[in-house]
């Protein structure tokens, strides 16, 4: 069974995902930087020792700090949370959710030709 990041989760992967591996108060700061409230270094760190024992996020002790680095891809996870988004909210339809998609954000012209042509390969 695949596991599912939480949002907080999300949150510490995508850090992980663009700086490579970081130690938790890389992690820590970078989290409080994109937030208006920081968060504390404790929430950080259990919350990445979870993710250690879940298998999302690799630990290096072989230094006195210990260095994360995410064990799940980038496109893996963006793949298990959108078949789960199209299953559970849109009835498995791949269509409702580009519909929904294309009705919330308006897109470029660029963007809509890319779809197009993206479409007619399928």
């Amino acid at each position: 069974m695949k596991v599912k990041p939480t949002n907080s989760e999300l949150e510490i992967l995508q850090v992980l995902w663009e700086k490579g591996a970081c130690t938790v108060r890389d992690v820590n700061e970078e989290l409080s930087r994109n937030r208006e409230t920081e968060i504390g270094y404790t929430t950080t760190l259990k919350l990445m020792q979870i993710m250690h024992e879940k298998g999302l996020v690799e630990r290096d002790n072989s230094n006195r700090t210990h260095i994360y680095k995410a064990l799940v891809s980038h496109s893996d996870t963006s793949q298990n949370l959108l078949e789960t988004m199209i299953d559970t909210v849109f009835n498995g339809s791949a269509a409702q959710l580009v519909m929904q998609a294309l009705s919330n954000k308006k897109s470029t012209k660029e963007e809509i030709e890319t779809i197009k042509n993206n479409c007619r390969l399928l």
